[in-house]
């Protein structure tokens, strides 16, 4: 196994699977932006969404399309934390 192999099956996002090489073939397709990749390859759609993933996903488009410069990804955050029983319609501690 070559050293590009090698680099090429290394799993940049756990929860979905998603090897180095899955998301370098995504940015040779046309993916300039981490949505652009997270749609070809679902990096950053698992349980952490994309926590982990997201900054080395950014690196890679960095280095791979700097002329396409690089989008800040648009994350959407819970408004406001909300309790359970807010949905349920139940009371806290029941």
């Amino acid at each position: 196994m070559s050293n590009t192999s090698a680099e090429s099956e290394i799993i940049i996002c756990r929860c979905e699977e998603v090897t180095q090489g899955e998301i370098l073939a995504a940015i040779e397709d046309g993916a300039t932006t981490l949505k652009g990749v997270k749609i070809r390859t679902e990096a950053g759609m698992g349980l952490c969404q994309g926590r982990t993933c997201r900054r080395l996903i950014s690196q890679m488009l960095a280095k791979n399309r700097p002329a396409a410069g690089i989008y800040p990804p648009t994350l959407r955050p819970p408004v406001r934390a909300a309790k359970v029983s807010e949905y349920t319609g139940g009371e806290a501690g029941e």
